[in-house]
């Protein structure tokens, strides 16, 4: 979207007769020697409307009542404006209010910056519509299978008219998908917040090593230790996805795998089938735990719990749709 600037012809003040002479000297002196912001010597929006009301109405009072204001507020913000800009712009009487020379042609000329504020004002709303048309989500694979489908059933029901995209990876891709600009908001399951994104924690979650019932770990009563755990070789995800990133924070070196593969449920079923120890998210094996085809096994020595995290650039503030799911990712229990 292209701005639009406003300009005051040059020596157009000098034009209206003397009260507008007089104010010619007051506001190019300002304009070119004072060197003060430009929303220092140009009336604000609020202003310009009251006197574009003002030559509309004829009348003062009529303008302040359009305008939701008190007629000593319009008196006032008259007076100020014409301090401001060091000219006299209406005349008062008994019969009504009549524009100055001068406030004839600054009436122009605020009726072309509140056209530009318009226009601005229409092309903000456009891009406000068009970011709230579509939401692109990111997130690691536990995330956008076990608790994702919930909230955005949720967002639905709030934004009707929202096309909302869903795109599942491993927190490393999530967090590059956020920062070449392909998500509008992401979810991780890492440690902390990846570098270039801020977030903020949604849930809590605990990995769990599971077993099919058949192995050896499912009839063992002492828990196994944080040692032994770290030199089996394990049913994993593959680098870059957040429960390798916490297991491995938790545990440091690992043995080899047994079996990388790149998605939670291709984790499980391997699992399941008695290929060997897995470690998961709790929200994942939840069904399989109840309905013993697996066995959780308790870990000695190691901490295998995470904060999962919505996450998005830095200085990038979720707005709209992308700030409606993460409020009601908030009211989760």
């Amino acid at each position: 979207m292209s701005s639009s600037d406003a300009s005051v012809p040059e020596g157009a003040a000098g034009s209206g007769g003397s009260g507008a002479a007089g104010g010619s000297g007051a506001v190019g002196g300002s304009g070119t020697s004072s060197g003060a912001p430009l929303a220092h010597r140009v009336p604000d929006l609020a202003a310009l409307e009251l006197l574009l009301a003002v030559a509309r109405l004829g009348s003062l009072g009529r303008a302040a009542r359009e305008l939701g204001i008190s007629q000593p507020a319009a008196s006032g913000r008259i007076r100020s404006m014409e301090r401001q800009l060091g000219v006299a712009l209406v005349d008062r009487s008994p019969r009504g209010s009549r524009l100055t020379e001068a406030g004839a042609l600054v009436t122009d000329w605020a009726r072309r910056v509140v056209e530009a504020a318009e226009a601005f004002d229409a092309g903000a709303q456009a891009l406000r519509d068009r970011r709230d048309s579509r939401l692109r989500v990111a997130a690691s694979m536990t995330i956008a299978e076990y608790l994702l489908p919930g909230w955005l059933i949720a967002l639905r029901a709030r934004r009707p008219d929202t096309a909302v995209s869903l795109l599942a990876g491993n927190s490393a891709a999530v967090t590059g998908r956020l920062l070449t600009g392909e998500a509008d908001v992401g979810f991780v399951e890492g440690v902390g917040v990846p570098a270039g994104l801020d977030g903020v924690v949604v849930a809590q979650d605990r990995l769990v090593v599971v077993v099919a019932p058949g192995h050896a770990w499912a009839r063992r009563r002492a828990p196994v230790a944080a040692a032994e755990l770290a030199a089996t070789p394990l049913i994993l995800r593959e680098e870059g996805s957040g429960t390798r990133q916490v297991l491995q924070a938790a545990l440091g070196e690992l043995a080899r795998p047994l079996l990388e593969l790149s998605s939670t449920t291709a984790v499980k079923s391997a699992a399941v089938s008695g290929a060997g120890p897995a470690v998961l998210s709790e929200l994942a094996v939840g069904e399989e735990l109840a309905a013993r085809r697996l066995v959780s096994v308790p870990v000695d020595g190691a901490r295998l719990r995470r904060e999962l995290r919505a996450v998005w650039p830095v200085g990038h503030v979720p707005a709209g749709p992308a700030r409606d799911l993460l409020s009601l990712t908030r009211a989760t229990p």
